[in-house]
């Protein structure tokens, strides 16, 4: 499993749009008319890597399996959900679930697509779904506040930990800065995460724009490319009508073609997920073998025992070694055999950080 990405926004904004296009599906309904997503549509999706093919060609594997995505697409928000306008607070809920945030905001004009508002301003639809999860924040930290302060006055040292992060919290919150913005300790890492705010969820927006500004954006695009720079947040543009188009096409070299016929060079759902992988810096490792190749996705900084645990909880509890190639030496040497030749395959021992696109062989016993 890759990771899951919730998909947010304004209703009308084209969220499911994008989602059928991204997941090739007709799971959500796309309509002209605010909440026509009154249930929380998921979708996996591979994700693209060209060194698994490379990989699996080496391996002479059978099959091939990548890494996957999981989209969910969330109904629209509006003005007032974290206090039940609209579909309220059972939606704010869904986006608690998911690893990452995918903004859709609307950046091209047209008046055959209804905006809620009756205006397109991506930035100003941003500040209302951003504030909707500040609002819905700071209810939930004002409902721990008073047990806190009753464990706190018994003497529980930990609820005095999580009191203190409740409260800086509360004050970045009342600030208008998302929790995302919180200076936090290593120390203090698992009871921020206990707190599940929602405004702590990494943010990668995501402008929808017209066709003829796939390439490159436009005016209103730029403007929230300029946000996101300054919030350390991703930003991918993409046109949801080109995606669903591209959905539509089964061979490979005629999407190629059909995107380069646009200036592209790759899909949205590439970029996304690339968007994705660096927000939450993930990375990829390799397992291969006549049998099959896999993708393994795991954070950045991962310990080879950890990465063992990935695949089964046998292969990190009886962790003996991993043998590890990496992918530029698979691919020289021709595969595991031609890069064991020439010393390239090493064993490494449960603290070895895995690197992007390691090949691993794991030793085990249980």
């Amino acid at each position: 499993m890759g990771f899951q990405c919730g998909i947010v926004g304004l209703p009308n904004v084209g969220k499911s749009t994008l989602f059928n296009a991204l997941t090739a599906s007709a799971g959500a309904e796309a309509a002209n008319y605010p909440f026509c997503t009154v249930e929380p549509n998921s979708g996996r999706v591979a994700v693209p890597d060209d060194r698994l093919k490379v990989i699996a060609s080496l391996a002479k594997s059978k099959n091939i399996v990548p890494a996957q995505l999981e989209f969910v697409d969330i109904a629209g928000l509006v003005k007032g959900a974290s206090q039940g306008e609209g579909l309220g607070n059972q939606f704010l809920g869904h986006i608690r679930e998911v690893a990452a945030v995918a903004h859709v905001l609307r950046c091209f004009e047209g008046d055959e697509v209804t905006h809620i508002s009756g205006r397109v301003d991506p930035l100003a639809d941003a500040e209302v779904v951003e504030t909707e999860l500040l609002l819905a924040d700071l209810q939930s930290l004002e409902r721990r506040k008073d047990p806190l302060i009753k464990k706190s006055r018994g003497g529980d040292t930990e609820a005095k930990a999580m009191l203190n992060l409740v409260e800086r919290a509360t004050l970045l919150l009342q600030e208008g800065q998302p929790a995302r913005a919180m200076e936090i300790s290593h120390a203090e890492t698992r009871l921020y995460k206990e707190m599940q705010l929602l405004s702590s969820k990494p943010v990668m927006y995501v402008c929808n724009v017209d066709e003829d500004s796939a390439a490159k954006g436009n005016a209103l695009s730029a403007k929230v490319a300029e946000k996101a720079a300054a919030e350390n947040a991703a930003c991918v543009i993409v046109s949801a009508e080109i995606e669903a188009e591209v959905a539509l096409l089964d061979d490979p070299e005629e999407k190629r073609e059909f995107l380069a016929s646009l200036g592209l060079n790759r899909t949205g759902l590439e970029r996304i997920i690339l968007a994705g992988y660096e927000l939450l810096q993930l990375i990829t490792y390799f397992t291969a073998g006549p049998k099959e190749s896999r993708a393994w996705t795991i954070p950045r900084v991962t310990k080879a025992v950890d990465a063992a645990g990935v695949i089964h909880t046998d292969f990190a509890r009886g962790f003996i070694c991993a043998e590890t190639i990496g992918y530029e030496d698979y691919v020289k040497h021709q595969g595991e055999q031609g890069a064991k030749g020439a010393g390239r395959m090493l064993q490494e021992g449960r603290d070895y950080v895995v690197k992007d696109g390691d090949v691993l062989l794991f030793r085990f016993n249980v």
